[in-house]
């Protein structure tokens, strides 16, 4: 597993700025942190490298500890929590220029 990111408040700033138009790309339900969500959380990561997640209705404190959850199982770092949604991010050993929406979402 990588090593998770540690961001300066500047690459926070530009990662909550180009999180901002994502849609969400997993959501957990009632089931919650299965293997079988933790693959796909896993797939968009090394896919996208930032990513929207939302997280069941469930108390404030509930939804943290899910958050952090997902975070150590990935290894993923959480950018933003807004409500029921997380941002994630996890830097791709190789992105794909396609596919990555900090590549593709860039300034300069």
């Amino acid at each position: 597993m990588r090593d998770r990111t540690i961001l300066s408040s500047k690459d926070q700033r530009e990662l909550r700025r180009i999180g901002h138009d994502l849609n969400v790309v997993v959501q957990v339900g009632d089931g919650g942190l299965s293997d079988g969500l933790i693959a796909e959380v896993r797939r968009a990561l090394d896919d996208h490298e930032l990513i929207k997640v939302r997280l069941p209705a469930m108390e404030r404190e509930a939804r943290a500890e899910a958050a952090a959850a997902l975070c150590e199982v990935t290894g993923a770092t959480q950018v933003q929590a807004i409500g029921r949604v997380v941002l994630l991010y996890l830097k791709a050993d190789e992105p794909d220029p396609r596919k990555s929406n900090i590549l593709r979402n860039r300034l300069g």
